[in-house]
């Protein structure tokens, strides 16, 4: 339920030509033309319209039994009025408490038949609701959304308005405690006038939402939540003959609401240049460029998509190529169109390299854009940003639902552009995009004055409170709803069990062992090549190798420099990265499988022929102590460093985690040497196993893996890890990490379990899923659903190689913090005590784990990760077929011994970051000990914990 000095001559003879029109030729990779790839991008689809207005839009995908349920309505911060910011948002919240004939949380139910990816969200233009659901609970889905639609005023109550208040202030806490967290306020601010729609952002102001009466929301829901101003899409086993009657049963009834109109909007221009500087807690100054450019609905939008991405979207940009890889003057850029129905905006951005001046960084930055605006992008930079764009589109044709699948797809189309087939339409007119059209039509708009802005590092301004503190729950007869008149619930037909595909397992003639399974929902192959390495391979005396290593892969080939990779892999279609967790390292790749051949040629180049040149080398080393900079302005990334000495003990190799991206002495100091003994101990075939999902045959596969890494052999000795020292957790205590002016503080608690990393996982997993492993858990419900001090708290385990350590995580604002912490405590000691799982909680789960298995592997990318995780856990390649039996077989005695033999809340190391003025009388009466240090003092190269 969730915004370098150089002569005018200079710059034009380097900006008149792309970068890469100075490097020697790369290896050519075969792609295939994008027209090829745009057409294979397809969702057919019937749609109808119910007497009282609601449309609804059917796409059939047999793959799976499972349908994706999406309700868009009409309705975002745009429509709110002055006064009432932050109303949408708040009503989306409600929707999710329960309506007249299904009172209580409406994941509940949903959670029962097995649902996934169900959630909604609020922006500018609308409100949607979804969820993924197996088809035999299709009618239920159906109910329980016709009944917020229709039926919902009744249980709307004064006491689920003041909880919902509080949770959303406190999401609002949580985004602005981040770095750049007061960033969105100010770019709507910047750019639109006082009362433009778009002005305002979507989470609204503190004042406004204190302001919020029952009267207000109800006026709310009755404005905007009819069904003539929804848009309702069902995606997958299901076909317009049978939707029709359940969707008239279900929604038939619903009463027409007021018509709605789009408020009117205009794209303005500033007067005059406007810059302003703004002071954050970061630790890499930032710049920004902006403009406010015409909505989704002109053609010019499309335009601007393409050649801002040019410009500052794609790994090869104009920015990344100068003023990264080039020049050196930031660590990062961007440049995006972000585009909203009736005007839009694009922001072009600069991390500033530290030590570089920002005003040099500034100069060069308006210089690369006049450029463009004069010269524009060629054929080639914008032959590749449109096969990216297609490649991304044809894998989200495999999702039918959730945050980006294609029911989301025909929502947007029809509401947005009253046609669901839009993407069809957008992307032929990307693909007509030329260069003369891209560059006039970016001058047209970017021309215009810019509205600057920097953001550096100083003290915040005082932060807007909300005025009042979450009331209390009321009392039983205060909070009494209308009862439905509806019946029950329908019941759900048989969920049949799950069909996972067949693993295949193969050799190459050097041994690397391949892992296989056939999708052919779509034409993509996704791959990864997993080494037993990871963090924990880590040099322990120069922390950051690892990381620094892996981020080389891809910054230049015996053959290729960094952005000659770039340009392949955007020709390609192709996504190919490196990257790690504590115990393995990973080179992974997706593709169009057209394109599959010249993909697996680049990544069989970036995992074998690292080059390491020593001037990327510097680049990354600049880049990566920026990151580790950044990471110790946020307040997750202060915990995480923390964190690991306490629970695994020094020794242990897992504390290494707590570098994050390295430890900056280290950093500062590691050679190529360093760099390639590494890589040559630890990315070799010996440590290294393939797994893919792919449409094509395991034969082609296995013949196109054997070409390109069958002779592939290790140089010198492997790398070893010593896990001889075991986890070593320290005596409970609160670390406070003081981090002032901090709305919110971050709480994280952990213990090391005695648990095997390899036992059986489902009774632990069922019962820690209960105490905090999702939306319906005890710890959250409590600081969430009952107290509002949270926007969401979570608790699990992690189970790695050789330690599984049960790990506690709530974001809460700051006058809870010491109550937070008593709560989570009492939780804890409450479900080890007498109060053990329900009967209604352990139905839930298990009904809900054997249910949700089609929707949870319904896309490649799903299995694979699965067919990784099984093989890492050492269990066999049927694993998930053998779940619903192994979850019909479980009991509650089963589940409380297992959390019981696990947890011990009285073991807890906790951390806390937060202003330590406001949290540290708070922490004195929980009976630990509590340490107070520095930011500075957290992690590997300040001294430790």
């Amino acid at each position: 339920m969730n915004s370098a000095i150089v002569s005018l001559t200079a710059i034009a003879v380097m900006l008149s030509a792309p970068a890469y029109a100075q490097q020697a030729p790369a290896p050519a990779v075969a792609a295939v033309p994008v027209a090829d790839l745009v057409k294979r991008v397809d969702i057919p689809y019937e749609q109808f319209v119910l007497a009282n207005g609601l449309r609804v839009i059917v796409h059939t995908d047999r793959k799976a039994p499972i349908v994706g349920v999406a309700v868009w309505y009409n309705v975002g911060s745009k429509h709110e009025p002055k006064g009432k910011t932050g109303f949408a948002h708040l009503f989306e919240h409600l929707m999710f408490n329960g309506s007249e004939n299904s009172p209580g949380e409406f994941f509940e139910p949903l959670k029962e038949v097995g649902a996934t990816d169900y959630n909604g969200t609020t922006n500018a233009d609308r409100t949607n609701y979804f969820q993924t659901v197996p088809r035999a609970a299709l009618d239920r889905a159906l109910f329980l959304e016709s009944d917020r639609m229709g039926y919902l005023l009744g249980a709307v109550t004064q006491g689920k308005l003041d909880e919902q208040r509080g949770v959303v202030q406190n999401e609002k806490r949580q985004g602005d405690n981040q770095p750049y967290g007061l960033l969105r306020y100010k770019i709507t601010e910047g750019l639109f006038p006082e009362g433009h729609p778009y002005r305002h952002s979507t989470i609204g102001s503190m004042a406004d939402l204190d302001a919020a009466s029952l009267d207000d929301v109800k006026n709310w829901f009755r404005q905007y939540y009819g069904p003539n101003n929804a848009v309702l899409v069902l995606a997958g086993d299901i076909d317009a003959k049978t939707a029709k009657p359940l969707v008239e049963k279900y929604f038939g009834k619903i009463a027409r609401g007021p018509s709605v109109a789009d408020p009117k909007v205009t794209v303005p221009t500033l007067d005059a240049a406007k810059s302003e500087v703004m002071k954050d807690r970061v630790a890499v100054t930032r710049i920004y460029r902006m403009w406010a450019v015409p909505g989704m609905r002109e053609a010019d939008s499309t335009v601007l998509d393409a050649s801002i991405g040019v410009l500052g979207g794609l790994a090869s940009s104009r920015l990344d190529n100068i003023l990264v890889k080039q020049e050196k003057l930031a660590v990062g850029v961007g440049a995006f169109n972000q585009a909203l129905a009736q005007a839009g905006m694009v922001l072009i951005s600069a991390d500033v390299r530290p030590g570089v001046d920002a005003a040099k960084v500034g100069e060069r930055l308006d210089a690369i854009i006049a450029d463009y605006l004069k010269n524009g992008p060629t054929a080639e930079e914008l032959e590749r940003y449109k096969t990216r764009t297609a490649s991304a589109r044809i894998r989200g044709l495999e999702s039918v639902g959730g945050f980006g699948g294609k029911a989301v797809t025909l929502a947007s189309g029809a509401l947005y552009m009253n046609d669901p087939g839009y993407y069809k339409t957008q992307l032929a007119q990307l693909a007509g995009v030329t260069p003369e059209q891209a560059r006039a039509v970016t001058a047209k708009w970017l021309s215009r004055p810019a509205y600057s802005l920097t953001i550096e590092p100083g003290a915040r301004e005082a932060y807007a409170e909300a005025a009042t503190a979450p009331k209390a729950k009321p009392a039983a007869a205060a909070d009494e709803v209308v009862k439905g008149t509806r019946g029950a619930l329908p019941d759900v037909a048989e969920v049949k069990d799950i069909d996972f595909p067949a693993i295949s397992r193969a050799k190459l003639s050097n041994g690397i062992e391949l892992v296989y399974a056939q999708r052919d929902a779509v034409p993509v192959t996704q791959a990864v090549i997993s080494f037993d390495a990871g963090v924990s391979s880590d040099v322990p005396t120069a922390l950051g190798t690892e990381r620094m290593a892996l981020a080389l892969l891809e910054e230049g080939t015996k053959t290729r420099n960094s952005i000659q990779i770039a340009e392949a892999q955007e020709r390609l279609g192709a996504g190919i990265g490196a990257d790690s967790s504590a115990d393995r390292a990973s080179i992974s790749m997706f593709t169009p499988s057209p394109n599959l051949a010249g993909s697996l040629e680049l990544m069989a180049d970036i995992a074998r022929n690292p080059a390491f040149p020593q001037a990327e080398i510097e680049r990354v080393r600049n880049q990566t102590l920026a990151q580790i900079a950044q990471i110790r302005s946020n307040p997750a990334g202060l915990a995480q460093m923390a964190m690991p000495t306490l629970i695994y003990g020094k020794d242990s190799p897992y504390a290494k985690t707590a570098a994050l991206a390295g430890d900056p002495a280290a950093v500062r100091t590691l050679t190529r040497d360093d760099l390639v003994n590494y890589y040559k101990a630890w990315i070799r075939p010996e440590k290294a196993k393939i797994f893919v999902v792919s449409d094509r045959p395991l034969a082609e596969v296995q013949a196109a893996f054997e070409a390109k890494f069958g002779d592939w052999k290790g140089e010198g000795a492997p790398g070893t890890k010593d896990f001889s020292a075991k986890p070593q957790q320290a005596a409970p205590k609160i670390l406070l990490i003081d981090r002032p002016d901090s709305p919110q503080s971050l709480i994280l608690a952990g213990q090391m379990t005695p648990v095997d990393p390899f036992g059986d996982p489902i009774a632990l997993g069922t019962a820690t899923e209960v105490l905090g492993g999702d939306f319906l858990s005890r710890i959250n419900m409590n600081l969430r659903e009952d107290k509002a001090w949270s926007y969401g708290a979570r608790g699990g385990i992690s189970r790695l190689e050789h330690a599984v350590p049960f790990v506690v995580s709530a974001p809460v604002q700051a006058d809870k913090t010491g109550p937070a912490i008593a709560e989570i405590q009492k939780e804890l000691r409450a479900y080890l005590g007498d109060k053990g799982i329900t009967k209604v909680e352990f139905d839930r789960s298990v009904i809900s784990a054997i249910r949700r298995m089609a929707g949870q592997y319904e896309t490649a990318g799903a299995v694979l990760g699965a067919m990784q995780s099984n093989d890492f856990m050492r269990r066999g390649d049927d694993y998930q077929e053998q779940l619903a039996k192994k979850y019909r077989a479980l009991t509650i005695p089963q589940v409380d011994a297992a959390a019981r033999a696990a947890l011990d809340p009285s073991k807890l190391v906790w951390v806390v970051v937060g202003d330590a003025a406001k949290v540290r009388g708070q922490l004195d009466s929980l009976g630990l000990p509590v340490e107070v240090v520095k930011p500075e003092a957290v992690g590997p190269g300040a001294g430790g914990n």
